[in-house]
């Protein structure tokens, strides 16, 4: 397999879930692949199991210097970047009156922020070597609101408009960029913040294919994205989500 072949991308938040799948699939599709998270080990792992191709980087998408750390690593190693996914996101739960400040900032810093820092930072690589491919994660919740979610789904609604002002400014320089917005994935992320089995088969119920979806499923848009075959695809977002934006909404 060969749609990526050249490419070189960078894909955050890659040590497990969607990210994981994002670089198996990268990798399989013939780029190579900076595997960057603050998750050390599994991210250690996935690099030795990918091979040759595969670097993991310590990197917190928070912090502009470790962006232009993990940048210039990814240049030094594989060659000028083309592709970036910023992946890395967090999930908290809490209502609006009684969320503590610092946690509603924190899902932003990184959901948000972190999006804001990699474009600013990759762009001028990409620009200076004939242009690249940004993908942005967002969510559903990007599309419409979800109650208990105000930090997730305002950070994943900034996304989602920064992507379209990105794609504006950047696109005349040959630089792309989208937005994914996944429905329920059944990944550690979502499990850790308290959904269960029982909870994964509540959202199954509520979406048209009733069931929730893997990182395995969101993979492939990432490549099409990421590849050539996308060449006319930007400012665009891409729901994959089971039918759940089908409906009215979600869940309220």
């Amino acid at each position: 397999m060969s749609r990526l072949a050249g490419k070189v991308a960078i894909v955050t938040g890659a040590a497990q879930g969607q990210g994981a799948a994002i670089a198996r699939a990268f990798i399989t599709e013939g780029a190579k692949v900076v595997i960057a998270d603050v998750a050390i080990d599994p991210g250690k792992a996935l690099a030795d199991e990918l091979g040759e191709n595969a670097l993991f980087v310590e990197h917190d998408v928070t912090s502009e210097s470790s962006w232009q750390s993990v940048v210039a690593t990814a240049n030094d190693a594989f060659g000028p970047v083309n592709v970036l996914v910023n992946n890395a996101g967090i999930l908290r739960f809490g209502d609006i009156i009684n969320q503590p400040v610092d946690e509603f900032e924190l899902v932003w810093r990184v959901n948000a922020f972190g999006a804001f820092l990699g474009v600013r930072t990759v762009a001028p690589t990409m620009i200076e070597n004939g242009g690249g491919s940004i993908i942005n994660a967002s969510s559903i919740e990007g599309l419409a609101g979800m109650a208990f979610l105000g930090s997730y789904t305002s950070s994943k609604f900034a996304v989602r408009g920064f992507t379209k002002a990105a794609a504006l400014e950047l696109g005349p320089q040959g630089v792309r960029v989208n937005s994914v917005h996944p429905g329920m994935i059944d990944t550690g992320m979502i499990r850790a913040v308290g959904v269960d089995d029982q909870g994964m088969e509540f959202g199954a119920k509520r979406v048209a294919l009733k069931r929730v979806g893997t990182p395995e499923d969101i993979a492939p848009l990432y490549v099409y994205l990421a590849s050539d075959e996308s060449s006319f695809v930007t400012g665009a977002e891409f729901a994959i989500d089971g039918g759940a934006t089908a409906t009215h909404a979600f869940g309220g």
